[in-house]
C-alpha cells in the first residue's frame, strides 16, 4: 500500500521537479514527520519550521502582527501568511502551513479543536498561488487532533499536486 509520503515524492518529483518546506503550528513537527518519513525526502524536502507563538511567527515567517494577534494567530489568512513565509525562508517551490487549537480553549471562546491549513506555490510570476481550509477535531484529544491536522494537510497537498500535475 502506498503511503501518503510516498505519493507526494511521486508527485512532487515529476518534471519540472519541485521542493516543499513546512511552517507548523498547533501540528509542532507531526507534518514534517511525516513528509521525512518516507526514503529520498531530501530529494525535495528542504525543510520545516515550527513557529509556536506570535513573536516567532512574525520574526521568521512575516506574520502580520496585529492580523493575527486579532485572531489569535488562528485563521485562513494567517495560515496563509505561514505558508508564504515558508517559501520565502527556504526558497521552495511549495509549503505548507497549519495552525489553531489542539484542544478547547474557553477563554478564546474555542470548544472544540479546529485547524487552518494553508498550501502556497510559487509562480513565475507574480504571487504564489494559495488553498486554504479548515478542519475540526470534534471530541479529539490534544495529540490527536495534531495527526489528525498534519494527515489532512498532507492529503490536501497532494490532491492539489494531482489536480495540477495529474
Amino acid at each position: 500500500m502506498k503511503t501518503a509520503a510516498k505519493e507526494l515524492k511521486e508527485l512532487i518529483l515529476q518534471k519540472p521537479r519541485l521542493t516543499l518546506a513546512v511552517a507548523e503550528s498547533l501540528t509542532a513537527g507531526h507534518l514534517q514527520s511525516r513528509i521525512a518519513a518516507v526514503s529520498g525526502a531530501s530529494e525535495f524536502f528542504l525543510g520545516g519550521l515550527t513557529a509556536y507563538s506570535l513573536e516567532q511567527k512574525v520574526k521568521h515567517l512575516g506574520v502580520n502582527r496585529a492580523e493575527a494577534r486579532a485572531v489569535n494567530c488562528v485563521s485562513a489568512p494567517v495560515a496563509e501568511q505561514m505558508a508564504r513565509g515558508a517559501l520565502r525562508l527556504f526558497g521552495s517551490d511549495l509549503a505548507v502551513a497549519t495552525t489553531g487549537y489542539a484542544e478547547p480553549s474557553p477563554k478564546d471562546g474555542v470548544e472544540a479543536p479546529f485547524a487552518w491549513w494553508a498550501l502556497a506555490w510559487r509562480q513565475k510570476k507574480g504571487p504564489p498561488r494559495l488553498r486554504h481550509g479548515c478542519i475540526e477535531c470534534i471530541g479529539s484529544k490534544r495529540v490527536e487532533t495534531q495527526a489528525i491536522v498534519a494527515e489532512a494537510a498532507l492529503a490536501e497537498l497532494i490532491a492539489w499536486l494531482r489536480e495540477v500535475r495529474g
